[in-house]
């Protein structure tokens, strides 16, 4: 092949609409976690030939970005073949599958093959010249999905898209609900009625009457809304349909865990992990359902009295975020919780060396960085009893982003401690630049400057100083 012909070739492949063009970054995913999921989900999807085809596509990819291009390669041919016997009217389904074989075959250095796919690509343009489908959003959509949580906002985007073509799409209407509740923050004065995420779990569950994840997820999302009689209507609904579901027992052991019924939490989720491949989750969720567990003892009565009960908990939880761990070796919000659980043991050395591995990860990751710096905040606050090394560290929390979870809870214990000092001291300069922080991070400026003002008269501080002129100029 000429290089002239080779640089036709690559640029008809990127016009194609497929996993190699959709710019997934393998290194914002841990790909052999990824592969237990897909193969869960075959299990979960049996006689669903649209699914398992889906299902298949992303499986030959990872294979491919693990570099098995045998196995990417019968994982693409088996997404045809599942596809051609989905029935009539499939050509659409098959541009994602067609574009992974040309691009593949590209790669393994087969022109004559990728080009015979570009071809059957272009016979079906010709076919269906109104682009884009909503075949391929669909399955675009479930592939950012699937892939990190970094592409949930794309993720979101692809499945309106195709639900503006075709709006009672049940797959379609079911994607875009997940996605939904996935990044949907609920804030102060947030109500079920304005809530996307739960009006799109209603219309879902209107167009897939039968899901019954989806009721559990409309359950959680409701109980953080307080409408605790439909949540558990829902709950009690999809067991009783789904009692053996392994994302049914997931979600509803989280929910009773939410409730504060642990040990049916815990009940369940065990019985989730003889029948899931994808255990991490469930180990990560059961290492929370412990933590909680001995919250409860020790709210019940003293150490004394308790010790024995609190400490089997305590072991169990160890035992089941190192079990998440090692099934999913970056794990950033396991690591950070075990390490912080590791530091309630008293195992400082090793508390301190999974913290570094977490901050190494997530940084590597550019992920959950914020969660990390307020789980070492709670242990330097306390587990080490060191007040200046947790509020520098909630204080980055909070810097990160103020409005997510963390950043919130980070404000919460920041505002704590500067008013605990308060009472104490009138005369706290330093408490009160904590106030003046967390009001400039919320964008509060005329509360932050005020706070500022109050802390430079007990303290000469230049950072405090600082950010008194920096906001004093931005209201002028």
């Amino acid at each position: 092949m000429s290089s002239t012909q080779g640089t036709d070739l690559k640029a008809r492949l990127l016009q194609q609409e497929c996993h190699f063009t959709w710019a997934l970054n393998n290194n914002e995913v841990d790909l052999n976690y990824l592969l237990n999921r897909l193969e869960e989900q075959f299990s979960l999807d049996l006689g669903k030939e649209a699914r398992v085809a889906r299902t298949r596509s992303c499986m030959g990819f990872v294979k491919f970005l693990q570099g098995s291009n045998t196995e990417a390669l019968s994982n693409f041919e088996k997404s045809v073949e599942l596809i051609k016997a989905h029935g009539k009217d499939s050509d659409k389904l098959l541009v994602v599958a067609y574009g992974d074989l040309a691009w593949l075959y590209y790669h393994m250095g087969n022109f004559a093959e990728c080009e015979m796919y570009l071809n059957k690509l272009r016979e079906i343009k010709e076919k269906y010249p109104s682009v884009p489908y909503a075949e391929v959003l669909g399955e675009k959509g479930w592939t950012f999905l699937r892939f990190s949580l970094k592409y949930y906002e794309r993720a979101k985007e692809c499945f309106k898209k195709a639900l503006d073509l075709v709006p009672e799409n049940a797959e379609w209407n079911s994607g875009l609900a997940i996605a939904l509740y996935r990044t949907e923050i609920v804030g102060i004065g947030c109500a079920p009625e304005t809530s996307d995420a739960v009006n799109q779990l209603r219309r879902a569950i209107a167009t897939n009457p039968d899901d019954d994840v989806l009721k559990v997820l409309l359950a959680l999302r409701l109980a953080v809304f307080k409408k605790y009689s439909e949540a558990e209507s829902l709950v009690e609904q999809a067991l009783e349909r789904s009692p053996e579901h392994p994302h049914v027992i997931r979600y509803v052991g989280k929910y009773l865990r939410n409730a504060g019924s642990v040990d049916r939490s815990i009940a369940l989720l065990k019985k989730a992990l003889e029948k899931v491949s994808n255990k991490a989750f469930i180990h990560h969720q059961l290492g929370l359902c412990y933590k909680q567990k001995i919250m409860k003892l020790k709210q019940a009565g003293s150490h004394h009295t308790k010790g024995a009960e609190i400490k089997r908990a305590q072991e169990q939880c160890i035992y089941h975020l190192e079990m998440a761990i090692k099934l999913k070796t970056r794990f950033i919000l396991a690591m950070a919780e075990l390490a912080l659980q590791y530091g309630f043991n008293r195992d400082i050395s090793r508390a301190e060396e999974m913290f570094q591995k977490a901050f190494q990860a997530a940084k590597e990751k550019k992920d959950n960085y914020q969660a990390v710096h307020v789980f070492y905040a709670e242990f330097q606050q306390y587990v080490m009893r060191c007040e200046p090394a947790a509020i520098k560290h909630y204080i980055e929390c909070l810097k990160i982003n103020p409005n997510q979870f963390e950043g919130k809870k980070s404000a919460k214990s920041l505002r704590q401690i500067a008013e605990r000092r308060i009472g104490n001291n009138p005369n706290d300069g330093e408490a009160f630049g904590i106030l003046g922080i967390i009001h400039k991070e919320r964008g509060e400026k005329q509360q932050a400057i005020e706070c500022f003002e109050k802390a430079l008269t007990y303290v000469d501080n230049e950072e405090y100083l600082s950010d008194l002129c920096e906001l004093r100029l931005s209201l002028q």
